[in-house]
């Protein structure tokens, strides 16, 4: 029987080292599976969003949905009145260019992973509008392709088209925040500079959080970045990183910058000073993580301090981070010390915090302008 032995040996050990190298490479592998195998298609493409029907949203004023989650000690808004429209990070893993919206598991993905956890925090400001969307396949965001950016194009288009019926049906006139994650601030940025920036919704713009995506300074126009804790008509971005960050999978612009351009500078503003400068700054509100269990979370102040250093924004915590399984996976293909997956959640409160300052400054703004007429 010894060969018999020699043989679970072998097999075990060569188990061992399929799953070493499957831990070094699992960015790569993730990408590679999520790859699509066929060319972009126009002609085959899941149905366009109906945004007059409610599946078409993650989240409505009027619904009870995931932006109602509640957090340990943090108040709702009884009648803000300000908006926010949230366009939701990648949560399709599927290898498709487009995703659909009969996608149960997409929806809930989308709900539990990205409404709850993001557009939740925007409640002590504003009623929340979160559409869904066609999102595109990750790869569109990792390697540059025509593909690719034909697909960042269809999501674009659905938020687009989603920000219109808003417009036409819910806004009357009202400020708005617009504010969106990773994939979201792809979409977003586009949202920003074809709708929002050319023409006179520019005056109802409070502010824009485009976060975890490579959002530039030359891509903004005239767009200016945040600058201090409550000027509004700007912009906030950052993409978190650790001290000791080995890169993993990152994220670049789709369609490229054109040829030969030179060197654009990455938005980075810090969620604890609310400027762009490279002080350390410490103490912040409050993180929030959330688990699976839908249990009330219970926030952590000054789990983070962070610095803004050549468009990126590095952060030191004071603690570790609550992931389960799946999530750490996504943590290893991401690159260790890569916090995309949580950047909103590291700086939560602070955020809620900043996106009702810089409420409450533009509606005294709009107030003294209407007592001045």
């Amino acid at each position: 029987m010894k060969w018999l032995r020699r043989a679970l040996v072998g097999l075990i050990a060569l188990l061992l080292v399929t799953l070493a190298i499957g831990w070094v490479y699992l960015g790569d592998l993730v990408l590679a599976v999520a790859a699509p195998r066929v060319p972009f298609d126009r002609a085959n493409v899941p149905p366009a969003p109906d945004y007059d029907q409610p599946a078409a949203w993650s989240a409505r004023p009027e619904t009870v949905d995931a932006a109602d989650a509640e957090v340990e000690g943090v108040a709702i808004a009884a009648d803000p009145e300000v908006d926010v429209f949230y366009l939701h990070p990648t949560s399709f893993l599927g290898n498709a260019w487009n995703a659909g919206l009969d996608d149960a598991t997409v929806n809930v993905a989308t709900d539990q992973g990205a409404t709850r956890i993001q557009a939740s925090l925007f409640s002590g400001c504003c009623r929340v509008f979160a559409p869904r969307y066609r999102q595109a396949n990750m790869t569109a965001f990792t390697t540059a392709s025509a593909d690719g950016a034909a697909a960042i194009g269809l999501a674009g288009d659905d938020a687009i088209a989603a920000f219109r019926h808003y417009l036409e049906h819910d806004n009357h006139g009202r400020p708005f925040i617009l504010a969106a994650h990773s994939q979201g601030s792809f979409v977003g940025l586009r949202l920003l500079r074809e709708v929002i920036a050319p023409g006179p919704l520019r005056q109802q713009l409070v502010a824009a959080y485009l976060l975890g995506g490579p959002v530039t300074v030359e891509a903004l126009g005239d767009l200016p970045v945040c600058e201090s804790p409550a000027q509004t008509g700007c912009v906030v971005g950052f993409n978190a990183r650790s001290l000791g960050y080995r890169p993993g999978i990152e994220f670049v612009e789709n369609p490229p910058p054109p040829a030969g351009a030179p060197p654009r500078t990455r938005v980075c503003v810090n969620p604890l000073t609310w400027t762009t400068d490279a002080a350390q700054a410490s103490g912040g509100l409050g993180a929030v993580f959330w688990d699976s269990s839908g249990a009330r979370p219970t926030p952590r102040p000054g789990f983070a301090s962070a610095r803004c250093e050549a468009g990126t924004l590095y952060v030191e915590l004071s603690g570790s981070v609550p992931r389960d399984f799946m999530s750490r996976l996504l943590d290893h293909a991401l690159g260790a010390g890569n916090y995309h997956a949580i950047e909103y959640g590291l700086f939560w409160l602070d955020l809620r915090a900043n996106a009702r300052a810089r409420a409450a400054a533009f509606v005294a703004q709009e107030a003294a302008v209407r007592r001045d007429m």
